[in-house]
């Protein structure tokens, strides 16, 4: 339990980190949250855990299948936002990219990819 308990606060405290940088740079903050740090985090989580290495390497190629269907979500979300508030741009970003998680899936099957 105490393990479980390091390892949120370890997550949380990089979060925090990242959102703090944010709030007094957008550049800054940007560029440490376009770093795959949760991909980092989980992977070094994983390998401490004894996780073995085809486990992650498997983690990290689906990780990369489901980067591009999220893409859009970057592109759009700034002028929702500025065209109808957060609430509506939140919600329509999620719906997005729902929608192109699927059809990538439908895409990848094509292709003999089982993602899910």
């Amino acid at each position: 339990m105490l393990y479980l308990v390091a390892k949120v606060f370890f997550t949380a405290i990089i979060i925090v980190v990242v959102s703090e940088v944010a709030k007094k740079s957008d550049q800054y903050g940007g560029l440490l949250a376009a770093l795959p740090l949760s991909t980092f985090l989980i992977i070094f989580w994983m390998y401490f855990e004894g996780a073995t290495d085809s486990k992650i390497s498997n983690h990290l190629q689906l990780t990369l299948y489901f980067v591009l269907p999220t893409l859009p979500m970057f592109l759009f979300f700034p002028y929702l936002i500025h065209k109808f508030g957060f609430p509506i741009a939140t919600l329509a970003s999620i719906a997005l990219t729902s929608l192109l998680i699927y059809g990538f899936k439908l895409l990848y099957e094509q292709f003999g990819f089982k993602v899910f």
